[in-house]
């Protein structure tokens, strides 16, 4: 991608903007940036000119965004933190012998991946990882990661997938729940009450029905948008859960959730690793993905 160098703005001066917006005075801008107040006003006006637009009023002894300097401020702010943290990246990075950029999905990632990651950091020294977390797809191009670990179906734009593992769901509560109302039969649960996954609205009605019985009902319950919320939920009593058992293991070691009937069911959807076009023969990537392929071995699959 070729950029204008005429449209690429100077760092410095949107420094001197977000900090003149902070502060409402080009001279506490000055002294923040070590500066002189002339120095802070030139940079602002350099960035006014650039662009079209004032971006500060004079009202008395105080200078105040504009109009359009108020819709201008958050993205200069998204910038220079975005600027910030991939300084602190390469910093991070540069005496390591190879560094990861991974993406993950929230729970998948606490969960199951971190208590594993010394694992892979005792066969791996040298390599510095930095994780983050996404539920959905994004554009390698504009996010600089390595390696994502995806939910859903085999298809990313301009990445490749390797299938790591299926997802076996069943359902579980904790012994307070079941104290109160333990089911005789799985029909027994949709009378809930049932807690809900809110980006998987269909799954008590999947699971009902394969195990014979109404989905009448299914829908009804607390709705989270995270299997961490769910199972936080489930623990504390507020009812019956459909969550992987991986996720859990934990939990049930410890006795804060049982199975209330150990029939799993296969969702339809996988979990794979998605690697960019451009990064296949990264070395630490490499690496990661063999690695994480013995553990679901291990675990005997997620």
């Amino acid at each position: 991608m070729k950029l204008s160098r005429r449209l690429v703005p100077d760092i410095a001066n949107l420094q001197a903007f977000e900090c003149a917006a902070r502060h409402g005075s080009f001279t506490q801008a000055a002294a923040e940036l070590s500066l002189t107040q002339s120095a802070v006003s030139r940079q602002i006006k350099d960035l006014e000119n650039q662009i079209g637009m004032l971006l500060f009023q004079r009202v008395r002894q105080r200078v105040v965004l504009s109009e359009a300097g108020a819709k201008f401020l958050p993205e200069v702010r998204r910038l220079l933190n975005q600027s910030e943290a991939l300084m602190l990246r390469a910093m991070g990075s540069a005496q390591a012998d190879g560094a990861l950029s991974l993406a993950t999905l929230p729970t998948f990632g606490s969960r199951w991946l971190t208590p594993r990651l010394p694992d892979f950091l005792a066969h791996h020294p040298g390599v510095t990882l930095s994780i983050a977390s996404r539920s959905q797809p994004f554009d390698f191009a504009e996010e600089s990661f390595d390696l994502a670990i995806h939910y859903g179906q085999p298809v990313w734009a301009h990445a490749n997938c390797t299938y790591l593992c299926s997802e076996i769901i069943l359902p579980v509560a904790s012994p307070t729940r079941l104290a109160q109302s333990r089911p005789a039969a799985p029909a027994d649960l949709a009378q809930g009450p049932l807690l809900q996954l809110t980006t998987r609205p269909k799954i008590w009605a999947e699971w009902l029905e394969e195990n014979g019985a109404a989905a009448d009902g299914a829908y009804r319950g607390n709705r989270f948008d995270q299997f961490s919320m769910v199972i936080e939920a489930a623990v504390a009593g507020l009812g019956f859960a459909l969550v992987p058992r991986y996720l859990i293991e934990q939990e049930l070691k410890s006795g804060a959730l049982e199975v209330v009937f150990e029939r799993p069911m296969r969702t339809e959807n996988n979990y794979y690793l998605v690697v960019p076009e451009g990064k296949v023969e990264n070395g630490p990537t490499t690496a990661f993905c063999s690695w994480i392929a013995t553990q679901i071995s291990a675990a005997g699959g997620a």
